[in-house]
């Protein structure tokens, strides 16, 4: 008014896909970990980026709240397909068993939510297969997990043929595999059963 300025905004834009997901991995910041879901990656990396971003946010030791925003746009923004998934699951099994537990803790608020949802839109299919998605998931990671410390790693067939298991033939697999010392007894296992 009368030649004032009354309000003025100056900022600069930010181009999340212009910047380098990588540079923000060890930038202990609530933001960062949120937006690396939305930072420029090849797509071979998008399961890593997940981890990452979720293995931070854990390290955080913030409220369960801020962890449950901040948790639902990495997934919101970074949904794995099925393949992506299951190299998630992988590395995930592979990482200190620390940081396993904190990134699991946030997966499975994300089930919970699920269950919930389900819940409250009355739809028992999907909290049965919420509920049995989960279940497969954390057996696969356990079992992945368990067959890299008896056996080493395993090729991608094995691990393709792990990830197609159904929940049962998972736990069947999770008792037998106490047994294994090596990679043929799996695939003894599997001409088996």
């Amino acid at each position: 008014m009368f030649g004032k300025t009354v309000l003025e905004f100056n900022y600069a834009v930010i181009q999340l896909n212009q910047l380098h997901w990588q540079d923000f991995v060890n930038k202990r910041n609530p933001v960062a970990s949120a937006l690396m879901a939305k930072m420029r990656m090849d797509k071979a990396e998008r399961h890593q980026v997940k981890l990452l971003s979720l293995q931070l946010l854990s390290s955080l030791g913030l409220n369960p709240a801020q962890v449950e925003l901040i948790s639902g746009f990495i997934d919101t923004y970074l949904k794995l397909n099925a393949q992506e998934t299951a190299l998630f699951s992988e590395q995930l099994a592979s990482i200190e068993p620390r940081q396993q537990e904190g990134v699991m803790q946030i997966i499975t608020s994300w089930m919970e939510q699920g269950i919930e949802q389900g819940i409250e839109r009355g739809i028992e299919q999907g909290i049965e297969q919420g509920i049995e998605q989960g279940k497969k998931q954390e057996a696969m990671v356990l079992i992945l997990r368990q067959l890299n410390y008896r056996v080493g790693m395993l090729t991608p067939h094995l691990q393709e043929r792990i990830q197609n298991l159904s929940t049962t033939e998972l736990e069947n697999l999770g008792e037998a595999l106490l047994d294994f010392t090596s990679v043929r007894d799996l695939e003894v296992w599997f001409d088996n059963k």
